[in-house]
């Protein structure tokens, strides 16, 4: 058995005395491991960085077995996901967030996100963005999906302004002003076109997908939410206020 694809690499794991057990994802094979021979050597190490995108190259007597990875690299990010702690929190979080799918599943939708996240490392509030529309897009490959579309109570499709804990639905303002503090807000940015996070509307979102994620993911398994997630919308929020102090300092 042989497959050649384009992928993009998670993790590893030491295996031995020189080898590694890589952990990549790829478009139409999902997530997958794969024993790389040598992987501990000077000149493998940069190519296994997490983030990379490399030419993977699988073989395995039968399908069933890990099968052994050649790794070719393609493009080098790690240098970039390592320059900042929101670059590197990220990757780690996408990575975690891929683990709670079955191994060699398909989810091209999401291996497209991480791909667009690894390119898009250098605004903080950017990055934020598009993980937290990562997390929603994996709640909906994992069948939990919100609808963000129109009101749950009314059917209107403008001024929406809450989702529905229970239902997952958006709520408009005058359907929702009645339970104002039981609804989760919904940030603008998620649905309206070309609107942009700030950081308040950034951790709506965050408290939006995580209230869905621990309900219908992190509870039902017994797993604690990725300690990288809080790290790094720390370290989003820290950059975004150092930014803030630095464009108010004279000259």
């Amino acid at each position: 058995m042989e497959w050649r694809e384009e992928a993009i690499v998670l993790g590893v794991r030491r295996h031995g005395e020189t080898s590694v057990i890589a952990e990549i994802m790829t478009h139409g094979r999902g997530r997958h491991l794969g024993l790389v021979r040598g992987g501990r050597s000077r000149r493998q190490q940069p190519v296994l960085q997490p983030g990379n995108l490399v030419e993977a190259t699988w073989r395995a007597r039968l399908d069933e077995h890990m099968g052994t990875l050649v790794l070719e690299p393609l493009a080098l990010r790690a240098a970039q996901v390592m320059e900042t702690p929101v670059g590197l929190h990220a990757v780690q979080l996408i990575a975690a967030h891929l683990r709670l799918l079955p191994e060699r599943d398909p989810h091209p939708r999401l291996y497209d996100g991480l791909g667009i996240i690894a390119e898009h490392l250098g605004d903080p509030l950017e990055v934020g963005e598009l993980v937290l529309r990562f997390e929603i897009a994996l709640l909906e490959e994992l069948g939990f999906g919100l609808d963000l579309e129109s009101c749950a109570a009314t059917g209107r499709r403008d001024d929406l302004v809450y989702v529905s804990p229970k239902s997952g639905r958006a709520v408009s303002t005058e359907a929702g002003l009645p339970w104002h503090d039981k609804m989760l807000a919904l940030p603008a940015f998620l649905i309206v076109p070309g609107a942009r996070a700030d950081e308040a509307t950034l951790l709506e979102g965050f408290r939006l997908s995580r209230y869905f994620l621990s309900r219908h993911v992190f509870a039902p398994r017994a797993i604690p939410e990725p300690p990288s997630r809080e790290a790094m919308i720390a370290s989003i929020l820290q950059s975004c206020r150092q930014s803030c102090a630095a464009s108010r300092s004279p000259g």
